[in-house]
């Protein structure tokens, strides 16, 4: 089964503030495998995630998008209009890096009654398909990104709380 093949996520934990859980880079890698065949992607992928804390968070939003906050996961796109950098060595396509704040997930799956795992899982797969092309700036494109995000989860068997209440505020 070469379905494995087509993806490598390569995972790096920059941060000491959250203990990682067993089985969380199996649920990140899960989750990005998912999202792209959700997606029908074609081909070898490459996705590098980042775990970091509150403050390495808040440094990248300040130096890329000039907000000096945290946030709780950045998506930095390698690929414009489905068009994507290749490894060399691999021929893979390199669809880009995320960034996820280990605290910020911690902190966001106590205040929605969940786990970290489906915190950490639902962040991935928002922010895969960001790295695919995906925005949530109007409404519309919002309703459609989170169907698919709820979707990845139930198929990962991580549905949603019934507390989970969607806050335009925090889109």
């Amino acid at each position: 089964m070469a379905e494995h093949n087509k993806i490598r996520v390569i995972i790096t934990n920059k941060q000491k503030a959250v203990k990682i859980p067993t089985g969380i880079r199996m649920l990140v890698r899960r989750c990005c495998n998912a999202v792209l065949r959700l997606e029908k992607f074609e081909g070898y992928a490459e996705i590098s995630v980042t775990f970091t804390d509150n403050e390495g968070i808040k440094a990248l939003n300040k130096q890329y998008r000039d907000k000096d906050i945290e946030t709780d996961v950045l998506s930095f796109p390698m690929g414009e209009n489905g068009v994507y950098d290749t490894n060399p060595e691999t021929g893979a396509q390199i669809l880009g890096d995320v960034v996820i704040s280990m605290e910020k997930a911690r902190d966001q799956a106590e205040l929605f009654g969940h786990s970290l795992q489906r915190e950490v899982g639902y962040l991935t797969a928002h922010s895969v398909l960001h790295l695919l092309g995906y925005d949530h700036m109007e409404k519309l494109e919002r309703v459609r990104m989170r169907e698919k995000e709820e979707l990845v989860m139930e198929q990962l068997g991580l549905p949603a709380s019934s507390s989970y209440i969607v806050d335009d505020d925090m889109a």
